[in-house]
């Protein structure tokens, strides 16, 4: 439960109700920022109407973006003067462009790094609003229950592993029939957290990784052979494992679901096959402390029933705005994705944020407006 004194907890319910008089024709929603005196004392109050539609445009990961266009549609159902323009570019592009100005939010599934948040000169909020799991999707007709161990996996994402009848994979689940084809293995052209993820978990789990590879938002694939196609975004990664019988490659788990792909069961660091499933994506999170920076890299979970690869995903917010009108609109944007958002996860294929987690982003998120309330006269 959060509690009665947050203000940011009760940013959404106020602005609703002005919102809807102003729409409706009646009056008085407005905002209030004190004015201060030279010596920083408030004097008077400072109405700011909020009569006109308020626009925030955010950008970056592909990741959570379904969810996101959930939200901010819902939001807009509330808060019909209040629109939320969300574009998929990639977690690459998303802080590119957050650390440039030019959006008012930005998204990525993987914390910013210090070398990022160095050149962040208006200052950032990192606040994770949600968390998924990133699977091994592949399309492999009449082929289901594939196990993947650690070692496979690995070899697979290399090259080293290129028919899918290798004896590697055949051991780890003997009774499973493999066809004599080709591997192709699918991942992200562009800029992404979710590579970034990705390849620090293996970095983590494989030396030959580490060093033929390494990890990073773009790295270079294919270092021991193999055929290899890119996609652009979730969106590309998924309809290229679609369209190509043999394929195989790394997606977030709710466009794999939403799009019925089949998924292996992979290794984690108990040794335990474990499928992609809700559940074990909350028991990674259960195993995670989650520190007050809110920046947490998951890259081998503990956890007899974890599964190995899960992160938050980070909405990147300035903790000032120079229009108090945004600054209110993105309180209400991330109290939405906090209480109504957080609802709608499960069903979209994302995990819900643990209430101690919950708790910690509204209090950091409390920092965006602390100047000003909200009030309805």
């Amino acid at each position: 439960m959060f509690k009665r004194n947050n203000r940011l907890i009760r940013s959404l319910s106020i602005l609703t109700f002005a919102l809807s008089l102003t729409a409706c024709g009646g009056g008085g929603g407005t905002t209030t920022t004190p004015e201060k005196t030279p010596e920083g004392g408030e004097t008077s109050s400072l109405n700011v109407p909020f009569e006109n539609t308020v626009s925030l445009t955010g950008a970056g990961a592909s990741f959570p973006a379904p969810l996101y266009q959930n939200w901010f549609v819902a939001l807009n159902q509330k808060v019909p003067k209040l629109q939320v323009n969300y574009q998929s570019v990639g977690s690459g592009a998303g802080v590119e462009q957050f650390t440039a100005g030019t959006i008012d939010f930005g998204a990525s599934d993987t914390a910013m790094k210090d070398d990022e948040i160095a050149k962040v000169s208006k200052g950032f909020l990192m606040l994770p609003v949600t968390a998924g799991s990133i699977v091994f999707a592949y399309n492999l007709p009449g082929v289901e229950g594939l196990k993947l161990s650690r070692e496979t996996y690995v070899e697979i994402a290399l090259g080293k592993i290129t028919k899918w009848n290798d004896p590697k994979i055949v051991a780890d689940k003997p009774d499973l029939t493999l066809p004599d084809k080709p591997i192709t293995f699918v991942h992200r052209s562009d800029g992404s957290g979710t590579t970034g993820v990705f390849t620090k978990h293996l970095a983590s789990i494989s030396e030959d990784w580490k060093k033929k590879v390494g990890e990073g938002k773009t790295v270079q694939w294919g270092p021991d052979g193999g055929k290899f196609l890119g996609g652009k975004g979730n969106e590309g990664v998924t309809a290229t494992i679609m369209q190509n019988q043999g394929a195989i490659g790394y997606v977030e788990y709710g466009y794999a679901k939403n799009n019925k792909l089949t998924m292996a069961a992979i290794q984690n660091k108990a040794g335990q096959f474990i499928p992609p499933t809700d559940e074990a994506a909350s028991e990674t999170l259960a195993n995670v402390e989650l520190p007050e920076n809110l920046r947490a890299f998951i890259t081998d979970p503990e956890g007899e029933k974890s599964y190995p690869i899960v992160t938050y995903s980070w909405i990147l917010a300035f903790p000032k705005y120079d229009d108090p009108h945004k600054a209110i609109a993105m309180e209400a944007m991330i109290q939405y994705a906090l209480t109504e958002g957080q609802k709608v996860a499960p069903a979209l294929g994302y995990v819900p944020l643990p209430a101690n987690v919950v708790e910690k982003v509204a209090k950091v998120a409390d920092q965006i407006s602390p100047d000003f309330t909200i009030k309805v006269n």
